[in-house]
This record gives C-alpha cells, structure tokens and sequence, in this order.
C-alpha cells in the first residue's frame, strides 16, 4: 500500500516538462543528481567541501549559508534543488518571489531519504533511474535493518563537536541511521537536530558507545572511566564521513557503521 501510495504521490507531483537547467543548492543533492545519472542539467551549485569529479565545470552560485543570488538568476534555472538548513530564510524566501520551481528536501530518516531520491527524479526526468535506485536502496536498508537488530538496542552518544558539546536530536537523519543499526540515540527526546548538551547529561544516559570524529576527541572520554562506553572500549570514530551526507551514498556509509557497532559489540542471535 505505501508503495502505491507514494507512486500516485510521484505522479502528482511530476512536472509537465522535465527540468533541463538545475540549480542545486546543497551538496548532497548534487550527489543525488549524480547519483541519477543527470549531471548534465546541472547549471549550478552550491560550494561545500569537495566536489564531484563529474561537476568540476559546474559553475558555483554561493556557499553554505550565503546565495550570491545575480549569479544564480544569471544562470536561468527552471528547477532549484533545496536544502533548507543550507539557505537563510530571508534568501529562501527571496527565492520563492522569483517564481522558479523548488523543490525542498530534508529527510529525518533513512525512507524519507530514498523516498525524496525517486521524487527528484521524477523532477529531472529520470524517473526510470529514480525507481531502480529507490529499489536498490530500499533492498539494502532493510537488509542492514534485519542483520544488526537487536532485541536491547545499544546506548549511544553520537558527538557532533566537542567544544561545547554537540550531539543529534531525533530528527537528524544519522538517528535513524544509528537505529537500522540497532542502537539508540541516548538524546533521541531533544527534537532540534544538532541539540547542545551538557557533560553531566552524557553522564547521567552513561552511553555503551560514544562515536565522534577523530580519535583526540574519543580520547577525551577516558577521563570517566565510570561511563560503560569507556570501562568497555567502546570508543569508536565515525568509520565514514558519508554518514552524516544524506544521498543515495549513505545507506553504504551506514552499513559501515553497522559494522563498526557490531565489530565492538557483536549482535546476539
């Protein structure tokens, strides 16, 4: 049934005439365009970390935060891709006085995530693309869900930065990611996706695995050796920076992390 739900779904939102010049404002979802094989409508992006071998003549129309927006009109998109955290809200709204198409794509879990891959390609006219990929991806999450459930899910701590501390709420896409993986995110009831917290509170949840970035910041923990993680060894670094990049390419960067999990905690059968 959800599968024909979000078919006629497809169907309705489907443009009358595909995009043929498609501005992404986000690096993910020039990912995705990738991903879909239609990287030649690309007409523009936005900068941010390192960029596909298959968009270096892809001309840049800002960065994180700030859309140079005479460059962006210059370019006469007929579709601009959107993720909302990657545009101020005065730029967004500026965006939608001009009257160009958006579509806007900030997925909270792993489904939404391959749900707005189809739905993409639906707008750039690779329908075909988007439904064999959605399948693809749809087949590998629930695999990852059925190898590495567990009946006690582990406690984690998912360290964002350190100074101050940042974790990930409940509606940040890498929570479900750490649930497909049979863990739990120790502050999954904190709704903002990149919540501030404090010492005392790691402490108190007393996680069974901390993940961070880089191994200084792992190290850090070993001065509470009274935390289940730590007396455990259950300190690991983030074993792909993919994760934390909602594309098709995350649901690989997921089993990674199953792996790593269970690498250290292995699941029961």
């Amino acid at each position: 049934m959800r599968g024909v739900l979000l078919l006629v779904l497809l169907i309705l939102a489907a443009p009358l005439t595909a995009a043929t010049r498609v501005v992404s404002l986000a690096p993910s979802l020039s990912e995705i365009v990738v991903e879909l094989q239609a990287a030649d409508l690309l007409v523009g992006q936005l900068e941010g970390g390192e960029r596909l071998p298959a968009l270096e003549h892809v001309p840049a129309v800002g960065r994180y935060g700030q859309i140079d927006m005479e460059r962006l009109l210059s370019l006469k998109p007929d579709l601009l891709l959107v993720w909302p955290g990657s545009v101020p809200a005065a730029q967004r709204d500026q965006l939608k006085r001009l009257g160009i198409p958006v579509y806007s794509a900030e997925p909270h879990s792993l489904d939404e995530l391959i749900d707005q891959i189809e739905a993409i390609a639906v707008q750039l006219g690779r329908a075909q693309q988007g439904r064999e990929r959605a399948r693809q991806l749809r087949e590998q999450l629930q695999a990852l869900r059925v190898r590495f459930h567990r009946e006690q899910p582990l406690r984690a701590f998912y360290q964002v930065w350190d100074r101050p501390l940042y974790t990930i709420g409940a509606e940040q896409i890498v929570s479900d990611a750490l649930a497909v993986c049979g863990a739990r995110n120790v502050f999954a009831e904190l709704k903002v996706p990149a919540p501030q917290v404090s010492l005392e509170s790691v402490l108190l949840r007393d996680p069974q695995v901390i993940l961070a970035a880089n191994q200084a910041q792992l190290d850090a923990w070993k001065a509470w050796p009274q935390v289940d993680a730590v007396r455990n060894g259950r300190l690991l670094q983030v074993p792909d920076k993919g994760l934390e990049r909602p594309s098709g390419q995350m649901i690989a960067a997921t089993a990674q992390l199953c792996q790593a999990l269970a690498a250290t905690a292995p699941v029961s059968r």
